[in-house]
């Protein structure tokens, strides 16, 4: 675990200064060095560990989402989704399949890894999680053919919700 969290740290380190040196080239007026996304640089991508039932295929479409796109999953299989939920704050109307941690952030449900990506390149203040409550058609891990839009919620500790993302029409 303790390996997991510095890697972690060394991602969010890494996006926090590349973001410093692109706003200072700004600043300065002198163009900035492109950077490669984490998936192509050859590094881990964020920890994430996955909590899900053992008999939920969505959930490990999505896992496999999140490989493809950078992540360093860990995958806990567990009869008790609703503790796992309940000790990380996550709302009643926020619910999913299955919960995920990056660290202390909680990721519930299918959200995409590009918004995970966006989030943690900007986190915002007293969020604890985000969010796509239920299980909509289209998302990473439900590819059914069908495709319903639908939002990426951002969620507080005190209860505070707002819409980080929407996916419409794609």
């Amino acid at each position: 675990m303790k390996t997991k969290k510095i890697a972690l740290y060394t991602s969010v380190a890494a996006i926090v200064l590349a973001a410093g040196a692109t706003t200072l080239a700004i600043q300065t007026g002198e163009p900035a060095k492109s950077s490669a996304p984490v998936a192509s640089t050859g590094e881990a991508g964020p920890a994430i560990t996955i909590y899900k039932s053992p008999n939920c295929s969505c959930c490990q479409s999505w896992a496999e989402h999140l490989d493809a796109n950078g992540f360093e999953t860990s995958i806990v299989e567990t009869d008790n989704l609703n503790e796992v939920k309940q000790t990380h704050g996550v709302p009643r109307e926020m619910a999913s399949c299955h919960t995920a941690l990056i660290g202390d952030l909680v990721i519930e449900g299918h959200v995409p890894a590009n918004d995970i990506v966006a989030y943690l390149e900007n986190p915002e203040f007293n969020t604890i999680g985000l969010s796509v409550p239920g299980m909509p058609h289209g998302t990473p891990g439900m590819e059914t053919g069908r495709k319903d839009d639908y939002q990426v919620i951002a969620f507080s500790a005190d209860g505070q919700q707002r819409v980080f993302r929407e996916h419409k029409d794609f």
